[in-house]
């Protein structure tokens, strides 16, 4: 314990001695610093007694006067205290119980002072909660970063920049949920504890559940519940739904995440690519000050339209790679290799694809771009492509080199579902845990019959990270996944 911990006990102790109470639950607050700088003129003509709470941090002594900043949720207000305004004992208490961080309510008068601030002078006060451990001093010279989202509640309390990417991803969300109410979506709920996870290529986290003795999976995706309830006769349902893969952390991967997931009935992924643009024709000029941002340094336009090209065309445009020409997976291992890529046991011909395309196309695109048409061996629930069945009916919208957007045509015929999960399965015996798992009930509801129907995914972390412009998911992330110490 330090020397600034033991003392503030000691005052904590003397206060409790004195009869009061460090941690009252009652406060009179009337009004917030924000709304008192906004209506300073008329409050300060009226002079009606006014209460403000925060916390203090700031206090400045001056002999028989101090000055103090009061910060709330809204902004900081000065306040001032005077000897003979508050009487001797009310003041000495303040200068000697008081300490940086401790929150009070304030009750007095507006005034300007010679320099201008605006200022309440204080009548009254009282201790609202007391402060054990001090405020960071030098915060911003921290070198360990990681202290930062170990330790979110003081990076929130003393970086304001933090707080405000937070409210802008809660406008971002708000936004979301806005567009697709406003486009008749119905927002639903879905299981976060399945018996069978599926609808995404990932490794999940496995519990296990007491009472019914079986093990239980957390969702890596909401896709086979949503697809269930247009089985079901919804035509248009979206999620803002949690996921978790047991993957990797980095600056643009956490095991715990955001995203949105919306399916429309009688619809396909042609239909979705025009919905995508409406989307951020719709959320951009909300959020930002305009269509574009900068994100790692590099100039962003989201006005739509966004241009298109095939995912085989990206890969020979960026990567000299043509997936026509290595037909066999023995090839593609090759040509991987001679990559300087690792390929590791038991990856079919879909995963090396796609790590492929994830270390050579995706870094190089960076204004918004749809990648369309996608191999099979990627895509288990998608459509086959009408004029080459090689490929599905899929796009990506890739947006500063990270996929921010995947869509397709649903798969709805049963059969080859079925056949699909059947290879799935395959490639899982061999050894690639990211592989899909068998759902029969799944089937089981495709054979009922689901309409043509296309579906889509948006990251909301990563749309935060490229809206606010910072660098690592963690930073839009209140409480990311770290490693305990």
């Amino acid at each position: 314990m330090t020397n600034e911990e033991q003392s503030r006990l000691k005052k904590l102790e003397e206060i409790r001695k004195l009869g009061l109470d460090p941690y009252p639950a009652i406060c009179q607050r009337t009004i917030s610093c924000q709304e008192v700088r906004a209506r300073f003129n008329t409050l300060l003509k009226a002079q009606k007694f006014i209460f403000l709470a925060g916390r203090l941090v700031l206090i400045r002594h001056h002999g028989g006067a101090v000055f103090a900043n009061l910060e709330d949720g809204t902004g900081r207000f000065q306040i001032f205290l005077r000897r003979d305004v508050v009487g001797e004992r009310d003041f000495s208490f303040f200068k000697d119980m008081i300490d940086l961080g401790d929150f009070v309510e304030v009750e007095g008068t507006l005034f300007t002072t010679k320099m201008g601030e605006q200022t309440l002078e204080v009548r009254k006060y009282k201790l609202l909660t007391k402060a054990l451990l001090p405020l960071p001093e030098k915060w911003h010279g921290l070198e360990d970063i990681e202290i930062r989202y170990r330790k979110r509640y003081l990076d929130l309390l003393v970086n304001p920049e933090v707080r405000e990417i937070f409210k802008k991803r809660s406008l971002i969300i708000r936004t979301v949920r806005e567009f697709f109410v406003g486009r008749d979506f119905i927002e639903v709920e879905t299981p976060t504890l399945q018996v069978i996870p599926g609808g995404a290529a990932a490794k999940p986290f496995i519990t296990h559940h007491d009472a019914l003795d079986i093990n239980l999976y957390l969702s890596i995706a909401p896709e086979l519940y949503l697809k269930r309830l247009i089985v079901g006769g919804f035509e248009k349902v979206f999620e803002i739904a949690k996921c978790f893969r047991n993957e990797g952390v980095d600056w643009a991967h956490n095991p715990e995440f955001i995203q949105v997931e919306f399916y429309q009935a009688y619809a396909n992924y042609s239909d979705l690519m025009k919905l995508t643009e409406d989307f951020f024709a719709f959320l951009i000029p909300r959020v930002c000050s305009g269509f574009k941002v900068t994100y790692r340094g590099k100039d962003i336009d989201f006005a739509p339209p966004y241009p298109k090209i095939t995912f085989r065309d990206a890969l020979i445009k960026f990567a000299n790679i043509d997936l026509e020409r290595l037909k066999t997976e023995e090839m593609l291992i090759t040509k991987a290799k001679n990559l300087g890529l690792e390929i590791k046991d038991g990856w079919g011909r879909g995963k090396i694809i796609d790590e492929i395309f994830k270390e050579l196309v995706r870094p190089k695109i960076v204004n918004p771009t749809f990648i369309v048409n996608h191999p099979i061996e990627l895509s288990p629930l998608a459509k086959k492509a009408v004029d080459n069945q090689n490929y599905v009916q899929r796009f990506q919208l890739l947006v500063g080199g990270l996929e921010l957007c995947n869509a397709y045509s649903e798969l709805n015929d049963p059969i080859e579902q079925e056949e699909r999960f059947k290879e799935q399965l395959r490639l899982r015996n061999s050894g690639d845990e990211e592989a899909q798992m068998y759902d029969q009930d799944f089937i089981e509801a495709l054979k009922y019959g689901m309409p043509p129907t296309a579906g889509e995914g948006i990251g909301i972390d990563r749309l935060v990270m490229i809206l606010t412009g910072v660098t690592s998911l963690r930073e839009v992330i209140l409480f990311p996944t770290m490693r305990p110490k």
